[in-house]
């Protein structure tokens, strides 16, 4: 069945879409679990995901969200852009996994503290999707770690590691695939002193280098520091069928919330469920995402997340990745969680 244009809608709900990225979610898993499946079997209602179909139009919702009848669970850049350019959907749970944030640089290269960072060459990818949350990604990682070393970041220099000439990713992949590719290269061959890389991809570059982690984000106490693309992770739903079935919204929700209680009880499950969903060894799995990942599976709207979520969407605006502001408080629908508990 085709997707509805952005301005017509089933009048009769016939198909679910959702999104979600290579990264720990519970959207993830409850879709590997086979979850929304089995929830609306009965109501007649295809479920399907962007990532299966082939129309460019379609998987173009994984950034912009333009689907009725859709749902999103991933890195926090795409949902929070495409808000900032009008797009009306809401937030109605957040997860919160810190993952590995490494600045690297190569043995012998004279960095081993991020105040040796000063006057030094810093890799910035440069994607050419909607939205290139994989630069926002980097540059807050950097720019997080001179601030705490009290470096300005107009005191380093900012090279694009340029992936025009790469294919560009499926929207599932995220960038991913590229596994820091040009980033990487920048760095072996010398016209950057430090990358920046991140989650179970990023601990495979980071081993495959023998490269020297100048700080890991993740350790910062201050969740608003650790903020990123990665943490926290929004689930979104567009606003006409909140509206219209917010019944089925809270359904959906509710499969989500509760992957939290299963990945307790399955902790191997769960580190097998997200290696496969990223890619990724379970080894670099634990590493890049922590011994208790069957713990943070939770959908919450945390206040310190709240926080957290509206420090980034600043960054992002200060930085030139949002056409315009808007305000998180307003954005978050706290109903369907809400309804869940009552």
């Amino acid at each position: 069945m085709s997707a509805q244009p952005d301005d017509l809608a089933d009048a009769e709900l016939r198909q679910l879409w959702y999104t979600r990225c290579p990264v720990p979610t519970p959207l993830g898993l409850a879709a590997q679990l086979g979850w929304f499946n089995e929830e609306f079997a009965a109501d007649g209602i295809q479920i399907s995901t962007l990532q299966e179909t082939e129309d460019a139009t379609v998987r173009e919702s994984h950034y912009d969200h333009h689907l009725h009848n859709s749902f999103r669970q991933g890195g926090n850049v795409p949902p929070i852009w495409a808000r900032a350019k009008g797009r009306e959907t809401r937030v109605i749970g957040l997860n919160w996994v810190d993952e590995y944030q490494g600045i690297l640089t190569l043995p012998g290269s004279g960095i081993q503290a991020p105040a040796d960072l000063r006057g030094r060459r810093v890799a910035l990818p440069r994607h050419h999707n909607s939205i290139d949350h994989s630069r926002a990604s980097a540059l807050r990682g950097v720019v997080v770690t001179l601030q705490l070393a009290g470096i300005d970041p107009k005191e380093v220099e900012f090279i694009d590691a340029d992936y025009s000439d790469s294919p560009r990713a499926p929207a599932f992949t995220g960038g991913q695939r590229a596994a820091y590719g040009k980033e990487v290269e920048a760095l072996l061959e010398k016209r950057v002193d430090a990358i920046f890389v991140k989650g179970s991809r990023g601990i495979e570059v980071t081993e495959q280098l023998k490269a020297h982690v100048v700080f890991d984000v993740r350790n910062h106490p201050d969740p608003r520091v650790r903020a990123n693309n990665g943490a926290p992770r929004p689930v979104t739903v567009d606003l006409h069928l909140l509206q219209t079935r917010p019944d089925i919204v809270t359904r959906f929700l509710k499969r989500i919330v509760d992957v939290g209680a299963w990945a307790v009880a399955h902790p191997g499950e769960t580190v097998a469920y997200v290696a496969r969903e990223t890619g990724s060894r379970e080894a670099d799995v634990r590493r890049a995402y922590g011994a208790d990942l069957h713990l943070r599976q939770v959908t919450d709207l945390a206040e310190s997340s709240i926080v957290a979520l509206e420090g980034y969407k600043n960054f992002l605006l200060q930085w030139g990745f949002l056409a315009q502001d808007f305000d998180v408080r307003n954005w978050i629908d706290p109903r369907p969680l809400a309804a869940l508990t009552k």
